[in-house]
């Protein structure tokens, strides 16, 4: 599929570029989508969540009452789950949430969010830019120009930039990635990419297309 190449100040240069289709045309796979993004949210998870049971609870262990006669039901230690202020019954424990998941459902997963950002046609090319200093408010231009200052975009680099990166940083909707470590879930959360000119080259290598 082509697309035609925007230059920074959201004008068409009057030149098209070429997305493979075996990347941007493919039938999206939601079920490999769903496994992409369910690991990148366990992997995020720190797993330290940690509540006191019955047994960590400091407090004395005497018997509260006598077993029978009292009309109620028997209790023993005070630090009981049933009163307030004793353990937790089954509360969490440190644990790691991180898991694997198979190189090729990654690499279809991230095809398949690619494609499905084509389809809704919410993919932009634009010209290779950089800037000779970190300013927001130029990078701020930058998105009135391509009207996405309302929407959440994903600037995709071929490589790293500080000074893009740094202009970028304090904006909440806008996030800039690489093109080599671009994940599923970035690209779903983003109402928009903005593909850099040079990115798509690292992307057909990525996906090893030609």
């Amino acid at each position: 599929m082509e697309i035609s190449v925007l230059n920074i100040a959201g004008k068409e240069t009057g030149r098209k570029i070429d997305l493979n289709d075996s990347i941007f045309a493919i039938e999206p796979n939601d079920h490999a989508i769903y496994l992409d993004v369910k690991q990148y949210l366990n992997n995020q998870r720190q797993g330290t969540s940690k509540s006191k049971e019955r047994n960590e609870i400091s407090g004395s262990t005497r018997k509260l009452k006598k077993q029978k006669g009292t009309g109620t039901a028997r209790a023993g230690s005070i630090k009981s789950p049933l009163f307030r202020g004793g353990g937790r019954v089954f509360g969490p424990r440190p644990r790691d949430y991180e898991s694997k998941l198979n190189k090729k459902v990654k690499q279809l997963a991230r095809k398949s969010a690619l494609a499905h950002k084509a389809l809704e046609n919410k993919i932009m090319v634009i010209e290779d830019f950089n800037f000779e200093a970190p300013k927001t408010k130029e990078f701020i231009s930058i998105c009135n120009n391509l009207n996405l200052n309302d929407k959440k975009s994903l600037f995709v680099l071929s490589e790293p930039n500080k000074n893009i990166y740094l202009s970028s940083r304090n904006l909440q909707k806008q996030k800039i990635a690489l093109a080599s470590s671009l994940n599923t879930y970035e690209v779903l959360d983003a109402n928009t990419i903005i593909l850099v000119e040079s990115s798509i080259d690292v992307l057909h290598k990525m996906f090893k297309v030609s």
